[in-house]
Order: structure tokens, then sequence, then C-alpha cells
């Protein structure tokens, strides 16, 4: 395996740094540096998007004749990568990273013709309907049903953990069609129009306060068989799909190690428990140094996974692996920053970070008083937010089995 930059991929590295130099305003970047959880603020995300749009980097992943870049594995890690060390916000997954390669894979060309230009300008904007109130983990035990009714289906039940859902104006589904031997059967894929009537979405007020994920209630919500993905009945295939990119595949090590090359410069200003910095302090200093030295062997391990998916071969249960360090790492830097903060970290104070939806029943003080610094205002929230990581996208017990059947033959 070969990590180290060719010529041409250090020219194409300090092509995006000049390029995120230029278009990274410090509002943008303010909004990278102080988002609360995986979503950045949802304008800010959008307005970042329209600049990467405009320079054909929205969605440089997809195949080149649908609006992609014809970079190398090397070149799409090293724009992830000099991204978000630059503190650029993130883009919301669930268009352009999750459903249009599906929508590529298995759409008909009036679904692609459709929705690939409008996920790529913003006009089209999806959520994500999966979980449901008896179907987390167990994805397969969902049973919102969908009943054929002409040429449309009539979709009835609920989707819960919805993020966006307010602002989304599509939402990719998986709907019960049919009742057969495996409960993975008779599942479809459906894409749905957000503003059909029967659709009523209620927010979810998160531990943090936040309120990014919802509950999307269907009330005989009708939906065209056109805005099926692939085949009635077959839409656990779209779906395994899918998930192969909702899963690991993102630079999450260098996210980490900004995170705690930054947490190092605020230690260095906060008081220890023997009177110097609390970076000086010997326990906090090695909890911090193992967290790095985890964030540096999770980049080589995304390296690794990026050099056999160039070679052809199938990397297997590694997303599964890569998910599992990469949000329990984060949780432990997300608890150490918390503890970093000390009182000023255990004050509520939502006004001073950049949430990735509204906050419920907070109004901010008029004249905009923050006790302690911003990162110390953020770092409750992130904290609470960042305990989700290890549950979503299939929990990371659910990850375990994965590698223990697939990878070790269990």
């Amino acid at each position: 395996m070969d990590l180290d930059w060719s010529p041409a991929d250090l020219a194409f590295r300090d092509e995006v740094r000049q390029f995120l130099d230029e278009q990274l305003t410090p509002e943008l970047r303010r909004a990278g540096r102080l988002a609360t959880s995986v979503y950045s603020d949802h304008e800010a995300s959008m307005r970042w998007q329209a600049i990467l749009h405009a320079r054909g980097w929205a969605a440089p992943a997809w195949p080149v004749e649908y609006g992609g870049q014809p970079w190398s594995l090397a070149q799409h890690y090293i724009f992830e990568r000099e991204s978000t060390l630059a503190g650029a916000p993130a883009l919301s997954p669930m268009g352009i990273r999750m459903v249009a390669h599906a929508i590529i894979a298995f759409g008909t060309q009036e679904q692609k013709d459709y929705f690939l230009p409008g996920i790529l300008s913003g006009e089209v904007f999806f959520c994500q309907g999966y979980s449901e109130p008896e179907a987390g983990s167990d994805l397969a035990s969902l049973s919102m049903a969908a009943v054929r009714d002409g040429e449309d289906l009539v979709v009835t039940g609920s989707k819960i953990w919805t993020t966006h859902a307010t602002e989304a104006n599509w939402i990719f589904a998986l709907v019960r069609t049919a009742k057969l031997e495996r409960k993975q059967q008779g599942i479809t894929f459906a894409l749905i129009d957000m503003r059909s009537p029967g659709i009523q979405v209620r927010p979810l007020v998160m531990t943090s306060g936040e309120q990014v994920q919802n509950q999307v209630f269907f009330d005989a919500v009708r939906v065209p068989v056109t805005n099926v993905l692939g085949r009635v009945d077959d839409g656990w295939t779209v779906a395994k799909y899918l998930l192969n990119f909702e899963r690991g595949g993102g630079a999450v090590g260098p996210a980490l190690q900004v995170m705690a090359e930054s947490l190092a410069t605020h230690a260095l200003s906060v008081p220890g428990p023997n009177g110097g910095a609390l970076l000086d302090d010997p326990a906090f200093a090695a909890r911090l140094a193992d967290i790095h030295i985890r964030a540096n062997v999770l980049e080589i391990l995304e390296s690794r996974t990026m050099s056999a998916i160039s070679r052809g071969v199938n990397p297997g249960p590694a997303a599964s692996a890569l998910k599992i360090l990469g949000t329990e790492l984060s949780q432990q830097l997300t608890e150490l920053t918390l503890e970093a903060a000390g009182p000023r970290g255990r004050a509520y104070q939502p006004h001073a970070a950049m949430p990735g939806g509204p906050v419920a029943d907070f109004v901010p003080p008029a004249d905009g008083y923050l006790s302690g610094a911003e990162w110390q205002a953020a770092a409750p929230l992130r904290y609470f937010n960042d305990r989700a990581g290890s549950i979503y996208a299939g929990s990371n017990e659910i990850q375990r089995n994965i590698i223990a059947k697939a990878g070790l033959g269990l």
C-alpha cells in the first residue's frame, strides 16, 4: 500500500487549498467550527453547496456523466481532508452522498433526469425515511404500509428520527408492500414528495434542545408507482446498496484530529487540578494523546480501505469497522472536551454555537452574553448529540455482528 502523495496529488491539494481560502467566508468557517453535530447549520450548508456546485465540486464522487469529477481515490480523500481542515460546513448527506447513488444505480432515466440535477443545485432536498418506532437497527421489521391502488401506492404509517424533515421537500422511504416468508422481502423503496397531502411532521427535541430529528406521519399518502426506485417488493436490495454509502467512506480521521488539536489549544488556557494549565495535567494529557494517536490510526485505516478499493478489492466489513472506530472515538473526544470546559460547559448557551436545527424554547440574552468561550458553550451540545453516533446508521452492536460474520466467520 502506497500512502505517499504523488506530485499530481500535491498539486491538486494546493488547488483545493487555494479554492477553500478564497471561497470559505468567516461565516461559513464559523458554521463548520461551531457545528454541534454531524449536521451543520442548514442555511450555511446550503450556501456552501451552492459554491461547490458552481465549481463542479458538490458531488465529486458521482459518475462524471452525472456531474461528478474524474478524480482518483487519493484526490477524493485529499478534498475531504482539506475541507475538514479548513473548517468547511458539512453538506447534508441524504441527497448527495446517499440516495443519489441509489438513483444512479437503480433509477429509471426519467428519475435520473429529474432528481439528480435538483439534488446538485439544492432544489431537491431529501430526508431519509427508514427507522420506525418498532424498527430501528432491526430495519427489516418495518411495517409502514403501502397498498397498490391503480397507478399509486397508498402509504400509511410513520417514520422516526428523520433528520431535516422540516426542510426537506422529498423523502426516500422503505415501505411494506407485501408480507412474505422473509421479512426482508416485500419491502419497496419509494421516493415521496413531502408536499403530498396527508403528511405531517412533528419535530423531536433532542437532549441538546435542538430540533433536527422528526417523526413523520403518513395518512393515506398517494405515491405514484413511477416513484418506486428499483422493483416493487425488492427495496431491500436498494437499501443495502445505499447503506454502503452511509457507513464509513469519509475522512473521519482528519476531522477528529482537528478536534483533538483544538482541544489541546483550549486546554492551555484552562486551569488544571494542580494549578497549572489543564494540558500540563498528566492524566488529561495522556487521555488526549491516546485520542490523537487513535485518530491518526483511523486515518491510516481509511487510507488503507481507499487503497483496497482503488485496486478493485472489496473491503468487506471495513465500513463497519470504520463506523465503530470513528463514532466511539468521537464520543471519547466530546466527553473529554466537556470535562475541559469545566463549570462553563454546564451552562446552556446554544446561541453561541451553530446547531444543525432550531433550538426549542430558548430565548437568547438580548445582549448576547456568553459565559466563557464559544467552544465551552458548544461542548455540552456536541457531547449530547454525539451519544447517538453509536446508534445511527446501524448500531455499533449490529456493526460488530457484521464483522463477526463477514470478517471472522463466526
